[in-house]
């Protein structure tokens, strides 16, 4: 069992850091050089609001990618998904590093850009569902929070290797060489990352509580809103604050600072630090989540996120790289406790032919209203107020709905994941 449980973990982890790369990879693309190249007509920072919300393309085709992929995974199994969702975000990635820009192709550059941001949100949207559940479905009960953390520390994984290779082009290339060409190479290594995670997804075996669960319901989604209506709002407001404040400390930060004259290398470097520690962490909250529970965990992160952020961007105001590398870190910290546990949680309170499409839908129809909007919403409290306050308070608020939400969710830890689980 533990060779087994290990080498399911080790492809869920590569697999979701690689398509997590390629899914940060264009958010930090869009705050440092999208705005130049695809969007050359308008002022900087509308510019980089344009490319926010070709950004946020992502996260609306994302709920479509969970119903799909979670109606086939429901009905036919986990693993076939997970080799789909892989090859259709490669694909969009590479293909995003040959784009012609705007200089060459005029406006239809952009539309190239978003739709291929569609392709990488309908992958994504599918991917993650597939991957906490083929590790918490292999788990046993006692260690699922443990072990279904693992794939979610490929979110800062992914954010690792995309602010690392970007990071290092920006400290070896002049501005003008990375404009031209280097922010096309992590792209396009996108390919030989994903080959990688092929072979390595495709020697796994299909989970067994999968395979032996009957079928429930001809079409999982009325399964899911006939007995787990309320699991999936509980899923929604849960990932509020977890979801909102991981794009403004990792992807909105780079904007922010910007703004305020600091050098990109810096604030990337502090980025690429704290997600280190972030990554290193997420199994840590998992693990102490089947100890304690997946709510106290869950609850402390949230009210811990909404406090700390008041204290963030001041830090971040004062241009020094220990103070922002202390900021992200802090706020990565509070994060990991709600992102640790859920994986296990959202896992726990759905039905086996029916989890994947639940946990999808729960966790994706939540990426809209959180990190579609994000940054979008914070670039447009800074234009319009010029100050960090307004933000601060977008995500206090964002959460107390999180702990409002946690809170009237039942305590799932330890459940076993192969019996009938309907709404209590």
């Amino acid at each position: 069992m533990a060779t087994s449980i290990k080498k399911i973990v080790a492809a869920s982890l590569i697999g979701t850091t690689i398509e997590w790369y390629d899914f940060f990879l264009y958010g930090s693309a869009a705050a440092l050089v999208f705005n130049t190249l695809f969007f050359p007509d308008s002022d900087p920072l509308t510019g980089t609001l344009l490319s926010f919300l070709t950004y946020a393309v992502g996260f609306v085709a994302r709920p479509l990618g969970g119903l799909v992929f979670g109606h086939f995974g429901d009905r036919i199994g986990r693993k076939s998904l997970l080799v789909i969702s892989l090859l259709l975000m490669g694909a969009a990635t590479f293909l995003i590093g040959c784009l012609p820009t705007y200089e060459t192709l005029g406006p239809a550059a952009a539309l190239l850009l978003t739709t291929l941001r569609l392709v990488q949100g309908f992958a994504l949207g599918g991917e993650w569902g597939g991957a906490v559940l083929i590790v918490s479905e292999h788990g046993d009960n006692a260690r699922r929070g443990f072990w279904a953390s693992w794939p979610q520390a490929g979110a800062p994984g992914g954010n690792l290797l995309a602010t690392g290779v970007l990071a290092a082009l920006a400290a070896w290339q002049s501005d003008e060489a990375f404009l031209a060409w280097g922010w096309r190479v992590p792209f396009l290594l996108s390919g030989v990352l994903v080959l990688i995670g092929l072979w390595i997804r495709l020697s796994i075996s299909e989970s067994p509580v999968f395979q032996q669960a009957p079928q429930e319901e001809r079409a999982p989604i009325v399964g899911v809103l006939r007995h787990h209506s309320k699991d999936v709002v509980i899923a929604i407001g849960a990932r509020l604050a977890e979801n909102i404040s991981f794009y403004l400390l990792t992807v909105f930060v780079i904007t922010y600072a910007k703004q305020n004259k600091i050098d990109n290398s810096t604030v990337l470097t502090a980025v690429l630090i704290a997600s280190a520690i972030h990554f290193a962490t997420i199994p840590m909250w998992g693990a102490l989540s089947d100890r304690v529970g997946r709510r106290p965990i869950y609850l402390a992160g949230a009210a811990g996120i909404g406090v700390w952020i008041f204290a963030f961007f001041p830090l971040v105001d004062t241009g020094n790289f220990l103070a922002i590398t202390a900021a992200v870190t802090v706020g990565l910290l509070f994060h990991g406790m709600m992102y640790g546990p859920q994986a296990a949680f959202f896992s726990e309170l759905f039905g086996t032919r029916m989890r994947y499409t639940g946990v999808s839908i729960g966790a994706q129809l939540s990426a809209i209203v959180a990190g579609a909007l994000a940054p979008i919403i914070a670039v447009a409290l800074l234009r319009e107020y010029a100050s960090s306050v307004p933000i601060s308070i977008y995500l206090g608020l964002a959460a107390v709905l999180t702990l409002v939400a946690v809170y009237a969710a039942r305590e799932t830890q330890g459940r076993d994941l192969a019996e009938r689980i309907h709404a209590r």
